[in-house]
């Protein structure tokens, strides 16, 4: 039985700003393992490459392994430990916390997953998971 950090057969493989992630197209949508490295955090790692100064993307998965705390724009902080679900609106920094890589496998529509899922475009609803 292989780990949640080997290579996913016929996954398409890409690295981005300190990320490694896997993806396989799903419909009009894709299923993507995300594996983020300990020490990793959003506004250090990937604000300059997006040019933006908090991750505008949705997130909608399951954390398997880590932790990793999310901070909204609003200043709300949510603390994500595997397992469990991930719902993550846009506007937020995130951080990986302690010594372990977090995985994330989530499911989404590219730039349209707000949209198709529903999700409160640029405003954190303060909803726990």
């Amino acid at each position: 039985m292989g780990s949640l950090v080997d290579a996913i057969p016929g996954a398409k493989h890409t690295e981005i700003g300190g990320l490694e992630v896997d993806e396989v197209p799903a419909g009009l949508g894709r299923v993507k393992r995300v594996i983020y490295p300990p020490g990793w955090r959003w506004s250090e790692q990937m604000s300059d490459i997006t040019g933006t100064s908090s991750c505008r993307h949705a997130h909608v998965g399951f954390i398997a392994q880590g932790t990793m705390v999310v901070r909204f724009d609003d200043g709300c902080e949510i603390t994500y430990t595997a397992p469990g679900a991930v719902i993550i609106e846009p506007g937020h920094d995130g951080w990986v916390v302690g010594d372990d890589d977090v995985v994330l496998i989530q499911v989404d529509a590219g730039p349209g997953t707000v949209e198709r899922l529903g999700l409160a475009d640029l405003q954190h609803t303060h909803v726990e998971t």
